[in-house]
């Protein structure tokens, strides 16, 4: 009786980014807020964010980093396209159908996942599992967010956090100890806790209620302090799951160390629980913000492209957002080469 074959593993083989080219910095905002570049700075680690511009909308950030990843991969298809973000376009029908359509793939399998700024991980999860069932060969995941859409302009405690772009992956079936073989997806959530990041409109729970939409109900809310702490505690806890899980020897077995890029308070305090040096931490919140589910894609398309994250490095991703959902992987970097206009 012969052993039965291991899944195939989803492979990393191409890599793009999009951020819009209109740039918010932090003076453009003291000038309309009660706030200065040193407080948002000092609280943030934010200097500028890209946010889009009148008439854009999501697809349009997913399709330029949806491209951006195929042509990284050698410029084939996809027979799958999953699409990580908490504002399509409309709610319904799905994003991802559109932008399948748009990068001229054809009939393929596409559909949404939301999970905010989790999303990539769990789009991730949800792909190697499209792949590892044999649905499809490879799969393109994009994670895109215009999160600028659902943010209060008059809120100083989101306005100077949140921002707008897309990154996305192409992912093709391979062998799991190859590079870019991505590892056990950790996943988690409490949704007991739901309402420490929500937007409280617009979905059938207000609907049905017949009471309209209160003042502000319609946009984005997060209870900071709270949220604070169960991201590091969360985000540290899967990182070492995720660790485990792939056979590393702890958290300084990683080369490279990816988070969310939720704010430079959380990415510290989660860095500095796992015990990984500052040179082994990746970021670019200072100039992009924290992009919801596109954050974790975007950040890794850039250190490529800026050689900070090159092939053979032993790499720990993890994110956590609204749910609450978390998440974590690891994964041997691949060589990938990267394409901007």
């Amino acid at each position: 009786m012969t052993g039965r074959a291991a899944a195939p593993a989803a492979v990393i083989a191409g890599i793009g980014r999009y951020l819009p080219p209109d740039v918010v910095t932090n003076d453009d905002l003291a000038a309309r807020l009660d706030t200065s570049d040193e407080w948002i700075r000092s609280r943030t680690g934010i200097a500028s964010r890209h946010v889009i511009a009148p008439g854009t909308a999501t697809s349009d950030l997913a399709v330029e980093a949806g491209r951006r990843a195929l042509a990284s991969a050698g410029g084939g298809g996809a027979e799958a396209v999953v699409l990580a973000t908490t504002t399509p376009d409309q709610p319904c029908p799905a994003t991802a159908p559109l932008v399948a359509d748009r990068l001229g793939l054809g009939r393929v399998a596409a559909f949404d996942v939301s999970s905010v700024c989790s999303g990539f991980l769990y789009g991730l999860a949800t792909a190697a599992g499209l792949i590892a069932s044999g649905t499809a060969e490879n799969v393109l995941l994009i994670a895109a967010d215009a999160f600028t859409t659902i943010i209060d302009p008059a809120d100083r405690s989101t306005a100077v956090i949140f921002a707008d772009g897309a990154g996305a992956v192409l992912l093709r079936s391979g062998l799991p100890n190859e590079p870019g073989a991505v590892g056990r997806v950790v996943l988690g959530s409490d949704g007991s806790l739901g309402g420490l990041i929500e937007v409280p409109a617009g979905g059938s729970r207000q609907r049905s209620s017949g009471v309209a939409a209160g003042p502000g109900e319609d946009f984005f809310r997060m209870r900071g302090r709270e949220t604070f702490r169960h991201a590091v505690g969360r985000m540290a806890e899967s990182s070492r799951t995720a660790l485990a899980a792939a056979g590393w020897d702890g958290p300084l077995a990683a080369d490279r160390f990816a988070a969310h890029q939720a704010n430079g308070r959380i990415l510290t305090a989660v860095a500095e629980e796992l015990g990984i040096p500052p040179e082994r931490r990746l970021s670019n919140i200072e100039r992009t913000g924290n992009t919801g589910a596109a954050s974790l894609a975007v950040l890794l398309a850039e250190a490529t492209a800026r050689g900070e994250l090159a092939a053979g490095h032993k790499t720990l991703l993890t994110a956590f957002g609204g749910g609450l959902a978390w998440g974590a992987t690891s994964l041997l970097w691949p060589e990938l080469k990267t394409v901007d206009d």
